[in-house]
Parts: C-alpha cells; structure tokens; sequence
C-alpha cells in the first residue's frame, strides 16, 4: 500500500525529466527596473508586476541574453513541457495591452497568442484535453485576464479570472466565475490548476477578504478548496517542488510587490499539513517560488527593511539554506522558472459543451459538515437552501450606477463610509431539503453562485463561497463544507431518484431585495411608531442621514447600521444590523423574541437578546420578515439592481410572524 501511495505521488509530481543536472540548468528571469515596482494595468492591491521588464535567459556561466528585446515590458514566463519554447505575457508599446506571446528557443521567433481581449497575463501550458468524440487530443495554455470586464468585489478596479484558448489563440474560454480575484495558475501534474482565489463574502475578513489557494480541471471544472485556512489571510504564488511540498507566499499585510512570507502544505494532505517556512525575524520578503531540484526553489528574495534590491535565490524550504542566482544592483529581478523538460502532467477528458446553458449542482447530505462539535448542527436543522447568483459589476456601472451617484455597487455605500458594500445578489431561488439530507439543482452555467443553508426561521446557517457549474458539468458535494479529506458514505441519495430543481429563471426575473424599495416601507408602516423623533432609538424615521455619512440613503439605514466601540476595546461591532448575518443580528432577535446565533458564533449565544413588549408588537406578516431577514442576510445593501418587485410574487400572506 506505501509502494502505491508513493507511485501515485509520483505521478501527480511535475518532475524534471531523468538526465537532467542541475547544474548545467538555465534560467528565464524576469527583470524590471528599480523604480518600477507594479503594473496600473492591474490597479489595487493585487497588482501584477512587470511594468517596463525584460526577460533574460541566464545560462549557467552568468552570461545573460534579452529574450524581448523590442517589448516595451514583459513578465510571466513559463517555460513548454519539452523546454524548446517559452510563453510570456508582453506590451509593445506602452499603451498596448497585456498579450501572451510563445517564444522559441531553437528559431529565436516570437509569435502572438493572444488578442482584443483585455490584459492577458501569467500564462502557462496546459497538458492535452479531448472529448469522447473528439478525433485527437489538443493543447491550451492558461492564462488570467480582466477581459470579462468585471470589477473585483472590493471595488479597487478591474477583476483577474482564469482564461483558456487553443495554442494559436482561439477558443478562449472563462475558467473561473469567482466575483474577486483569480491569480497565479500553476499547472500540477494531476493535471489540475493550484491558484490563489480572494473572495470577499462578506466583511468579516475586512475590505479586500481573504486570499486562498483552490484548484480547478484545466476545463473550468471542479473548483474547490485545495489548502487548509492556516496561516495568513492572503496566500499566493503556489508552485509544487519534485518532493511533494506545496510553497506558496503568504501575508496579513499586503505589500505593494505582492511579497510576503512563505509558508507550505504537503500535496498529499493540503488540508491538515500547513507550516510556515519562513519568518519575518529573518529579515526578508519572498515572492514566486518555482520548482527547481531535489526540493529546492528559485524565488525572487528582498529586505524588509528595504535595502538593495529583490533578486533570485536558490532556496531550500527544509534547511533555509540560499544561494544567489541573480542580484543586480540597480534593478529588480522578480521572477524567475528554470529551462528544462518535465514530465507532462495528466491530460484529461471533459464534458463541458459551450453550447448548453445549465449545469448542474447537488449535495449527497447537507447534515455531513466539518464542524468540531456534531451536536453543533444536528440532523433537521437544514430546512432549505437558498441559492443566490453574485451579479458582477462593469466598469461602467461602478463608476455610473443607475438613479444614484458614482460610489459603486448601484449607489451603495463603499467601505470608507463604515456601511456595507458587498457585491449583489440576486435570487436564483430556494428548495426543500430531501428527507436525507440531499439536493440536486439545475442552474445558469457559468454563473457566480452562493449557497446558503435556512433554518426554521428563514435564518442562513451557513454560507458557502462563490462556485459555479460549467455547461454541462454535474457539480457535487458531500455535505455542508464537509471535512475534504472523508469519503462520503455508499448510498444513492434520494435527490437523485427525483427530478432535478430547476433554478433557472432568466436574469429579468431574478428577484433582489433592497432597503430603498423594500424594506424601508416595511419600517415606515410597522416601525416609525416606537422609533420615530421621540420614541425609542434607534431612529428609524426617513430624512437624510446625518452629515457625516455622505451619500444617497436615509438616517434609518445609517441607524440600523451603526456601530460602536466595545467597552473591552476591540474593533467597532455593529448594534443593530450585522450584514450578511442575519442569525447574529440583534434586530431579528429583537422582532423574533430570542437570540437565533449558533454555536459557531463566538460569544454571541451568550448575549441576551431584547424581545419586543406584546404591546408594541409591529405584527410582521411572514412575507415583510422574508424580506427583512433576506435583505440582512444578503448584505443590508441600500440599493439593488433592478429586478421584480417582491411585493408582487405574494406568497400566501395571513398569520404574522412571532
């Protein structure tokens, strides 16, 4: 069993090909002036370097040859399978885009790849993909680019997805749907994609969230987490090493360059194996790692102190052991990937049909989950799951909403005004849960999608991040962010002896909820009376917001969403109104009589809830509480996209809700 286990590692390890030394090895190093340290082609924190570089081929003499010689810059190179041809991501001229061009060692010709499709960066080869039909395998490369249009979820400019196209640049296709960032491919020899993923789901995690590495198929398919949370809020830059150890750059503090520490998971147990290698107290910053020999890794290394400059290092993540390979005195060398064959990583078949628009989504039980207590969610506590489309936002729509000013997200607040600005969501639905626990669903391929599991009262429970089902693929789960090292218990679930739940509506008549349009009038007709000019606060009445709070919307949403500071000291905690949470807010424990948090919530079950007098009770009907709850759990927006009006899709109105 070890012997196989080993064979198997083996096999999904890009090693370098037998015969190869070391020692005699070259060196693509990108290399950009001193002065220059990030591209504002890829605005915002997660910049891509390589404004005005060059890329050298370093042999290992020293001598040292300009591969772009005529580019205004160039950056990303990724070096072919056989090692006679290079891809990088290149600009002409200043104002030219980001385009992948191949470069062949034997000829010394360089050809453009892609074109008219935004800012093509980091590319890297694919092993071959083909169809059951399909009369011989083919090529692609990866590559990310803001081609889609999107602006990132922390609004700080134009979002990075994975991209894919044939060899000669055609049959681009979307790879990720994530609302965020999608960064730093690398090609693992299962065949997958490792790359770095920041989604902002909610506030919790602050305005720019969090950075995780994830893996897909090489077609879009099968996203799903790949390395455990441990470690630092920002991950980045993985590569795999010829010994099985996933190095990756990690941070809390993101720096201009992108550098940070490097920490690692082994590629057997990415989720139980995480260690950091290295240590602000040793003075330096690294950034790209990449494979070299015997478990060792080029990387770009610079001071924290901000001495000298970045240049590439042969590092061993066991012993901490470096050697130079390049340091210029007066520029930058921030990537580099060595010249030599490896073996090719798996292809894979797909059933991905573009010309199909669902796909499909299911869980075999939504009871399986990974928290550390199992009493913590017992069977029946899942009643529904609500199923949510992110809606990305142009370039244009951010700086022009629709009926509001330019502060982004369809005149929501950013996070400068202390408010919530979560992307949209619009409703794709919600269905009953099958008596096992089991769902499955037919959704809008290619579409960012969250899921969210309902209790008794309507409440999320739990919420995942943003996935998607390619054209065609059937998508699964075992369970409720279950623990992805267990294997699922043998049985055929009862959601697939049933006809799939079809979710798709077509985007004109996806529903949204709002405070402007939808619950404002609820707190105008059932709230005013006990929290008006003199009654109780919060004030709930209408009227402008306070001075202070610049913007379109009235001192009831600034109230309900405002915070304070705990007398513990701490960060400010909002009173009322917790976006994205409703379960935890103390707004719904005040109109449903008792604190609804769970367990997983820190010390908000400890926390007493306020019930309402049974004299002022507002009598809530269950569709103004459905909105309510929604709207919080949806991320308290102020003003949505347009869509169809709640109100006129009643559902059985009658009893109020209690």
């Amino acid at each position: 069993m070890q012997i196989c286990a080993l064979l198997l590692l083996i096999s999904c390890l890009a090693i370098p090909a037998e015969g190869a030394d070391p020692r005699d090895v070259a060196v693509l190093v990108t290399q950009v002036p001193r002065a220059v340290s990030q591209d504002g082609a890829g605005s915002g924190p997660f910049a891509l370097p390589g404004l005005q570089g060059r890329i050298l081929l370093v042999q290992p003499d020293g001598s040292q040859r300009c591969l772009t010689e005529g580019f205004h810059s160039a950056a990303d190179p990724a070096v072919s399978f056989d090692a006679q041809r290079c891809l990088f991501a290149g600009k002409r001229a200043a104002a030219d885009p980001w385009n992948v061009y191949e470069y062949d060692f034997a000829t010394g010709q360089t050809r453009q790849i892609t074109r008219d499709g935004g800012n093509c960066r980091q590319p890297s080869y694919q092993s071959n993909l083909f169809t059951v039909d399909s009369p011989e395998p083919w090529f692609q490369l990866t590559f990310v680019s803001d081609r889609a249009g999107w602006i990132s979820e922390d609004g700080k400019g134009p979002s990075w997805s994975l991209f894919s196209c044939r060899l000669d640049g055609s049959d681009v296709r979307q790879l990720t749907y994530n609302l965020s960032h999608d960064l730093d491919p690398f090609l693992m020899g299962d065949g997958r994609l490792l790359y770095a993923c920041q989604q902002r789901r909610t506030q919790a995690d602050g305005p720019l969230g969090r950075m995780q590495l994830f893996a897909v198929n090489i077609e879009g398919t099968d996203q799903a987490l790949f390395a455990e949370l441990s470690g630092g809020q920002f991950k980045r830059m993985p590569c795999v090493t010829d010994r099985g150890l996933v190095l990756f750059v990690e941070t809390d503090q993101l720096a201009a360059d992108g550098a940070g520490q490097l920490g690692s998971v082994t590629f057997r147990r990415p989720l139980k194996s995480y260690r950091p290698v290295t240590s602000e107290s040793q003075g330096y910053a690294y950034r790209c790692p990449s494979p070299w020999s015997q478990g060792s890794v080029l990387v770009a290394r610079r001071a924290l102190d901000g001495s000298g400059t970045t240049g590439i290092f042969l590092f061993d993540p066991r012993t901490g052991a470096t050697e130079a390979v390049l340091d210029a005195a007066d520029a930058d060398e921030v990537q580099a990937v060595a010249v030599r064959p490896v073996r090719q990583p798996d292809g894979r078949s797909t059933v991905v049909d573009d010309a199909k628009p669902h796909g499909q989504l299911y869980c075999l039980n939504v009871n399986v989950h990974d928290m550390p207590d199992s009493a913590w969610l017992p069977p029946g506590t899942v009643r529904r799951i609500r199923v949510l489309e992110g809606v990305p936002l142009s370039a244009a729509e951010w700086a022009a909403p629709p009926d509001g000013p330019a502060s982004g997200a369809g005149a929501e607040p950013s996070a400068a005004d202390g408010l919530p600005a979560l992307a949209q969501r619009r409703f794709l639905g919600e269905t009953e849960i099958q008596a096992d626990g089991s769902l499955q669903l037919t959704v809008p391929a290619n579409t960012p999608i969250e899921l969210q599991t309902l209790d008794e009262h309507g409440l999320a429970l739990r919420t995942c991040g943003w996935i998607w089902a390619k054209n065609v693929e059937a998508r699964g789960c075992i369970g409720c962010h279950e623990d992805g090292e267990l294997t699922p218990e043998n049985r055929y679930v009862d959601a697939l002896s049933r006809k799939s739940v079809a979710l798709t509506l077509p985007p004109e008549r996806r529903r949204t909820v709002d405070f402007r349009r939808d619950v404002m009038p609820i707190v105008e007709a059932k709230c005013v009376s006990c929290h008006g000019p003199d009654g109780a606060p919060p004030r709930l009445d209408g009227g402008l917001a306070p001075a202070s709070a610049a913007g379109p919307w009235n001192r009831a949403y600034v109230n309900l969403l405002a915070t304070h500071a705990p007398k513990s000291g701490g960060p400010a905690e909002r009173l009322y109104v917790h976006p994205g949470r409703a379960r935890t807010s103390p707004l719904v424990w005040h109109l449903i009589g008792k604190n609804t948090s769970r367990p997983w919530d820190g010390d908000y079950p400890q926390r007493p809830a306020k019930p309402i007098a049974d004299g002022d009770w507002p009598g809530l009907t269950n569709l103004e509480w459905r909105i309510l709850v929604e709207w919080v759990d949806l991320g308290a927006l102020w003003d949505g996209i347009p869509g169809p009006d709640p109100l006129s899709s009643r559902p059985a109105a009658g009893a109020e809700v209690r």
